[in-house]
């Protein structure tokens, strides 16, 4: 069985960070091992939620690893709070990556044109450092303009070879492969065609030089937490052993059936998605791909 270490918070209710991540990818098969950046009573959406950071742990845990000599086939990062955690993963990386442990970062910092409370464009740039150490970044649009340092753009107000360009970009960080998630056109564009109306994912590939795309119907509705669902899914998916282009692909996939889930619920939960309900189209997926 392959085992994972994910690096990020815990928030105790609102279905995001580790609490999705452990339960999806034990479910796929993988041992999930976990290291814990913080505690929070809730996510940051609630009011007034309580908060412990764990940074002062980190180096002993990892230590202990070593110790231990305990092996792991991927570093999975989410949501750092600080750029000591930070300088903290390059060192994991240092200790636990390379050969045959992959590196995933996932740069949970900002959406919908902004970055998230507390962050800056200098903790951005620190960011795209350890985005450079990486195997696999899974950045969103805005994610992607922070760590590059340029204006971001919205819908409408770019076309297909400005997000090339923008993979090309995020490559020259030092990232391997890079999935950049919620690209989305006002219209057909020169060689996408029926992508008007949705939402998807373009992927670059430097080991061969490949560009790719992936695009799916457009929820009327967003949830907190499917970031972090969709980069488990992916991760899940790389240790089970499928392709770079079939992992993003499921991992969209499995967002829109949890949000699908949730918004069949008359009285649904408006902190998170029911991933739960989506694991039966999960495993069978897994088990056809």
């Amino acid at each position: 069985m392959k085992r994972i270490i994910t690096v990020q918070d815990i928030s105790c209710v609102g279905k995001c960070s580790l609490t999705v991540a452990l339960p999806i990818i034990s479910a796929m098969g993988v041992e999930a091992a976990i290291l814990p950046t913080a505690v929070l009573s809730t996510h940051t959406a609630f009011s007034e939620f309580t908060f412990c950071d764990l940074t002062n742990q980190i180096e002993a845990i990892c230590n202990h690893w070593k110790k231990e000599k305990i092996h792991y086939d991927a570093i999975y990062t989410g949501y750092l709070g600080s750029f000591e955690q930070i300088d903290l993963m390059h060192k994991m990386v240092d200790d636990f990556g390379g050969k045959d442990t992959l590196t995933i970062v996932d740069p949970c910092m900002a959406d919908n044109g902004s970055l998230y409370k507390g962050f800056t464009q200098e903790f951005a740039f620190a960011m795209a450092k350890l985005c450079g150490r990486a195997d696999y970044i899974l950045p969103n649009l805005t994610e992607a303009s922070y760590l590059l340092g340029i204006p971001y753009r919205k819908k409408g107000e770019y076309d297909e070879a400005y997000v090339v360009e923008i993979l090309h970009k995020l490559a020259e960080t030092g990232a391997k492969r890079v999935v950049l998630k919620g690209v989305e056109f006002d219209q057909d564009q020169e060689s996408l065609k029926g992508v008007k109306g949705k939402i998807g994912i373009a992927s670059f590939d430097t080991t061969n030089n490949k560009i790719s795309w992936y695009f799916h119907k457009k929820m009327d509705k967003s949830f907190h937490g499917t970031g972090d669902i969709f980069a488990s899914v992916f991760t899940g998916a790389l240790m089970r052993g499928l392709s770079f282009e079939k992992s993003y692909s499921l991992a969209a996939d499995f967002v829109v059936e949890s949000i699908k889930a949730t918004l069949a619920e008359k009285d649904y939960n408006w902190y998170g998605v029911n991933f739960e309900e989506a694991f039966p189209y999960l495993i069978k997926r897994l088990g056809n791909d």
